[in-house]
């Protein structure tokens, strides 16, 4: 199965593209991440930046919820198709926190960091979708 952690559940044999999440690092670090948003962009409303901060909040909590998704795919192929998305609301995510740094509304410090960890999150997303399509591309028969 290339290497990918299948998980046994009970009655129902192997399922292999269903995963527990919560072993996957990248899941970890994107549930991190999303938290810290929270945490960072809480008093948004304050200043008028209820929308930016919606937008925000939605696009970092889109990265771990589409890895989860991903984890009860019926394939692999539709399983890096859900990192593909995750991928995807991590460039959003680091977007919209320039906005945010840019407007005013998140001090330098505090937008370094969410952008350090957004960018290793995405790495990480990127590094897996590759295994798990290299693992699919060394499947098919020749």
């Amino acid at each position: 199965m290339g290497g990918i952690d299948v998980v046994e559940l009970t009655g129902l044999g192997e399922l292999p593209c269903v995963r527990d999440f919560r072993g996957l690092d990248v899941w970890r670090k994107a549930h991190a991440l999303m938290l810290n948003v929270r945490r960072v962009t809480r008093d948004f409303h304050r200043a008028r930046s209820g929308p930016l901060q919606s937008q925000i909040t939605r696009s970092s909590e889109a990265i771990p919820n589409n890895i989860v998704e991903g984890c009860f795919a019926a394939t692999q192929k539709e399983f890096a198709r859900y990192l593909d998305i995750s991928i995807k609301s991590s460039g959003e995510t680091e977007y919209q926190l320039q906005q945010a740094r840019d407007r005013g509304l998140l001090g330098m410090r505090d937008w370094r960091s969410m952008f350090a960890q957004t960018v290793e999150v995405r790495k990480m997303l990127i590094g897996l979708r590759k295994k798990i399509l290299r693992d699919l591309s060394d499947d098919q028969p020749e």
